[in-house]
């Protein structure tokens, strides 16, 4: 077995989901992922990426969460949820996802302004990090390009 290390940006995405669709998502049913309108949106403008989640034979590769997001609109807020003053707690769906780090940063502004564009939220919570090193091991006679 030997270890590939490579470069790569980690990109995750804060995403608001019904308290229904996070239920049943904390209780094993995936599926409500897939039935929720807005994170079938991000799934869908994620897949039209072709380098985000390139893992060579896996592709689209993400990790998820379900969480919270707890906040507090100031005065000229204009909120999809909440009102200005109060504090206001959201059911989330956290998408994370890598691409590599030598990626244009004309492609990265692509896919960053569409997932900004279509998130429902007033200031979206997008995170975009420096190269990280991703670690794969891969097992004796595996092919190039393959995950193991």
């Amino acid at each position: 077995m030997s270890i590939q290390m490579r470069a790569a940006r980690k990109l995750r995405v804060h995403w608001p989901i019904s308290a229904e669709t996070f239920n049943r998502a904390a209780a094993g049913d995936l599926g409500a992922l897939s039935g929720d309108q807005g994170v079938a949106s991000l799934l869908q403008a994620v897949e039209q990426f072709q380098d985000l989640g390139d893992f060579g034979n896996y592709k689209h590769v993400f990790e998820s969460t379900v969480g919270f997001e707890g906040f507090t609109c100031a005065q000229g807020a204009t909120p999809t949820l909440g009102k200005v003053g109060e504090r206001t707690i959201s059911p989330t769906f956290v998408f994370t996802t890598y691409f590599d780090a030598q990626l244009s940063d004309d492609a990265v502004e692509g896919f960053m302004d569409q997932l900004a564009e279509i998130h429902p939220w007033e200031l979206p919570v997008i995170e975009l990090t420096g190269p990280v090193t991703i670690a794969a091991h891969r097992r004796a006679g595996e092919l190039e390009g393959e995950a193991a």
